[in-house]
């Protein structure tokens, strides 16, 4: 353990919009108060963000400012949502800076999501330092107005150097993968979850967004792995979408009962151990996903949404494609008969399978948040 540094008495967090931007933040909130004993944490986001909700779970103090962000389309509505959003713009500057004199932290760290500009900027105003995080390949919006701004940008891949104005300001950190994916082998994982033979496992997960016309390829994907049972598969299918994944498989004659070795859950609540477990994987590239593909080195095939900004996860997905660790099919090609081949002509050739795992696990940083934390701790000294 660290000694009690005097300079990470205060450490203000700022992020907000998704899990991914918000867990790596609750992953070093941790590590800094493992190291600094008495240390006082602080986050801050935005006044109906899911950081919210995710922060009072674990526990820590939260500030709001009104910070929202802006919808590229002329719809009337939309207009009057962007217009709001241009007032809050003007307001939350004030509000960051007061709460920042308040609270007086010796760092602000900022993990993602437009919530986190206003704090960075103040903190730039008032000479405290300030690093932000990009668990994106390529930055988005608001890492790109706040890099100007920021004493060091944290990414995840060297490879992410590359999009930076500033590269020499560039810290190659990783992005926090939580402890307990790595509390089991994959053979004792495999034990935990019941795999007596030794059949691959395939893991199959979409996010909210499009999930439905996703889990319509599953059912085609489930129907076809009936038939033989070539592989152990375990599918989250969502809230919304388990109900609907279970009657397309009716229809296509398949009762799941008849069929031990596949899986539908409505989520995935083990995925720890479900993820140590996998031979492949099937999902989206969201930042956190990758993180944990590469922190594991499991070979995945990858269909990135095609709904968020800046087609982010396309651009994920396409370097670890081009590392050699992922076969990646846009959402317009694919299919449940596609996904089915590929993933049956990986997993038949072990040699192919065990290449992508080694690239995958080339990428991989496993003590990101030592990493960041370090880097942390070197500009607030």
């Amino acid at each position: 353990m660290l000694a009690l540094n005097k300079n990470l008495e205060r450490v203000l967090f700022t992020c907000g919009g998704t899990a991914g931007h918000v867990n790596p933040a609750l992953a070093l909130a941790q590590r800094v108060l493992e190291e600094n004993s008495g240390a006082q944490i602080l986050f801050v986001g935005a006044d109906r963000g899911l950081e919210r909700e995710l922060v009072a779970q674990a526990g820590y103090p939260f500030r709001t400012v009104h910070i929202s962000g802006f919808h590229r389309s002329l719809k009337p509505r939309e207009i009057r949502y962007d217009l709001g959003s241009l007032v809050n713009l003007a307001r939350s500057p004030g509000e960051a800076r007061a709460i920042l004199k308040e609270f007086r932290p010796n760092v602000v760290v900022g993990t993602g999501g437009y919530a986190s500009f206003p704090a960075v900027r103040a903190a730039a105003a008032l000479g405290i330092p300030a690093a932000i995080h990009e668990s994106n390949m390529v930055p988005g919006l608001t890492t790109r107005m706040l890099e100007r701004y920021a004493d060091r940008v944290m990414v995840g891949f060297e490879a992410c150097r590359a999009f930076y104005r500033h590269p020499d300001r560039v810290a190659v950190t990783g992005t926090p993968v939580r402890g307990d994916f790595f509390r089991y082998t994959r053979a004792q994982a495999r034990q935990a979850l019941g795999l007596g033979d030794e059949r691959p496992l395939i893991v199959s997960f979409w996010g909210s967004l499009g999930a439905s016309g996703m889990n319509r390829q599953m059912a085609d994907f489930l129907a076809l792995e009936a038939k033989g049972e070539p592989f152990h598969h375990i599918h989250a299918a969502g809230k919304s979408g388990y109900g609907d994944i279970l009657s397309l498989l009716r229809e296509k004659g398949v009762d799941l009962a008849a069929h031990p070795a596949l899986q539908v859950r409505e989520y995935i609540y083990d995925m720890a151990v479900v993820m140590r477990a996998a031979d492949l994987v099937i999902c989206r590239a969201g930042a956190s996903t990758i993180s944990e593909l590469t922190a594991l080195g499991t070979a995945a095939v990858i269909v990135p949404s095609p709904y968020v900004t800046n087609n982010h996860q396309e651009k994920n997905a396409r370097v670890l494609e081009a590392q050699g660790g992922a076969a990646v099919l846009t959402e317009a090609e694919s299919s449940g008969t596609l996904l089915y081949e590929t993933a049956r002509s990986i997993l038949h050739d072990p040699a192919r399978r065990e290449g992508m795992e080694r690239a995958m696990a080339s990428l991989g940083i496993r003590d990101a948040t030592d990493r960041i934390y370090a880097t942390i701790l070197a500009i607030a000294r």
